[in-house]
């Protein structure tokens, strides 16, 4: 491999040599097993002579760092301990804004997953037809020509049709193609809005409990974010504060508690949009799972004045490595939020987009709907009836239709914390309310049912009432 090694500076040549060389298996850079260059190579690479770099590679072998196979060459000695990067320490270095030091940490990339998952916001990869998304992204992969060009950043024209024809018949959605921003998640798509209509210290109003990552990106734009109780009937439009700029909401299936807003509660929202000049955000996040009752009327489809921006994504109907989402926004905002797209990612994953337009428009999509749903509400039906039984008085589940996890309250006084912590030592992953919501009173768990077979979901819950009982 091509190593870069500099010569910069005074002393002796092959002690730099070994230095960086020892450096860089120290830090990782130069793997376990890792072949170096013959030494006449490299010493032609760096202009000097090649007993300099032979007596460099004499010194790493001799300290370990390195092995010499007759007739194959040099390489990284396979039985060194797991590399260290060197890391600079926080207090050094440029600083971010206050806003960001004030964020959580990041999330990690989870590890081995549990015996019994029930985390929030996971589908079944095994429900994905991956064999059929292999076949039609190598379709779209052959035609190199078409993909050689920066693209407009609204996305692939053909995926805008396709979403705008299927939220269109499934939600009615009103929206053509040119409405469709394609983008790479509905996280982007709360940015790209952000980016548009917030100033620092305005006003935004979000659902209290909600989705917290919405409420961090909000914050991490200087937007003052101010929680807004929900009840039976979603979110409580006269407690909406004063000078709000934005109000953010899950309507469809309030995220977490998981109930539908009322359509009084919608008019009403929609009318108060309409006096204070806001902007409603409807993030339509897992709707297309439904399991019983007519759906209401998205928001979007009863705006008669251009207030709601309307969000969706695939991330929980197909797989939340494809990040793809899109926004269906009011036509004021448009070139606005193409502008933004442009500046700050362009137009993603073209081929990707491309094969989810085909799998779209062939009815693909809609058959992986209806097939997933049939066995969602299957598991939504096992856990509410494992509650029932098992829980009584303990658990109340919230009532849904919808979605892929399901929200049931604690009794006053219950602290579900050192339960959740055991249950998931004992091998069954439990999110609170206080986990996925921060300062919500309440206490309850979100038992997402997307990760788990049916046939374990009773053992999984055993598990909690098993943890219940000894914390």
């Amino acid at each position: 491999m091509d190593f870069h090694v500099s010569l910069a500076g005074r002393g002796d040549l092959s002690v730099r040599i070994y230095r960086q060389l020892r450096d860089a298996v120290l830090d990782g850079r130069l793997r376990a097993g890792e072949r170096l260059p013959p030494t006449r190579e490299l010493a032609r690479r760096l202009a000097v002579s090649r007993n300099t770099v032979a007596v460099a590679y004499d010194r790493l072998t001799a300290d370990g760092f390195l092995t010499g196979r007759v007739g194959a060459g040099t390489y990284v000695c396979a039985e060194l301990p797991a590399p260290k990067p060197r890391t600079t320490p926080s207090r050094k270095g440029p600083q971010p804004k206050a806003v960001w030091r004030d964020l959580p940490p990041p999330a990690t990339a989870p590890g081995r997953a549990p015996v019994f998952d029930f985390r929030v916001g996971i589908p079944d990869a095994a429900l994905f037809p991956l064999a059929t998304w292999r076949r039609l992204l190598a379709r779209e992969l052959r035609d190199t020509a078409g993909f050689a060009h920066y693209a407009e950043p609204g996305g692939h024209p053909g995926l805008r049709a396709a979403i705008a024809r299927h939220v269109g018949v499934s939600r009615s959605v009103r929206a053509g193609a040119d409405d469709v921003l394609v983008t790479q998640g509905a996280q982007q798509a709360l940015d790209l809005l952000c980016r548009v209509l917030l100033e620092p210290g305005d006003r935004v109003a979000v659902e209290e409990p909600g989705y917290r990552m919405a409420r961090l990106l909000f914050a991490s734009h200087g937007a003052d974010v101010v929680g807004v109780p929900v009840d039976g009937e979603g979110l409580d439009v006269a407690a909406l504060p004063p000078r709000t700029k934005l109000v953010y909401v899950t309507p469809s299936h309030q995220f977490p508690l998981g109930t539908p807003m009322s359509l009084a509660r919608r008019t009403a929202l929609l009318a108060w949009a309409g006096r204070a000049g806001a902007v409603v955000v409807e993030d339509d996040y897992d709707s297309e799972f439904r399991f019983s009752d007519r759906p209401l009327e998205p928001l979007q489809s009863l705006d008669r004045d251009g207030r709601v921006a309307y969000v969706g994504s695939f991330s929980k109907t197909l797989l939340p490595m494809l990040r793809l989402g899109f926004l269906i926004a009011p036509a004021s905002l448009r070139d606005a939020l193409h502008h933004a797209r442009q500046l700050s990612g362009w137009h993603g994953d073209l081929p990707a987009q491309a094969a989810l337009a085909r799998f779209v428009d062939e009815g693909l999509f809609a058959r992986h709907l209806r097939r997933a749903t049939k066995v969602y509400a299957e598991r939504h039906e096992r856990i509410t009836t494992t509650l029932e039984q098992v829980f009584a008085g303990r658990l109340t589940a919230v009532p849904s239709a919808a979605g892929l996890h399901l929200c049931a309250l604690a009794g006053e006084g219950t602290d579900l914390t050192p339960i959740a912590a055991r249950a998931e030592a004992d091998g069954a992953a439990i999110q609170t309310l206080s986990d996925l919501c921060g300062g919500f009173p309440g206490q309850g768990v979100v038992l997402g049912y997307g990760s788990i077979a049916s046939e374990t979901i009773d053992a999984g819950l055993a598990v909690l009432d098993a943890a219940w009982g000894s914390a």
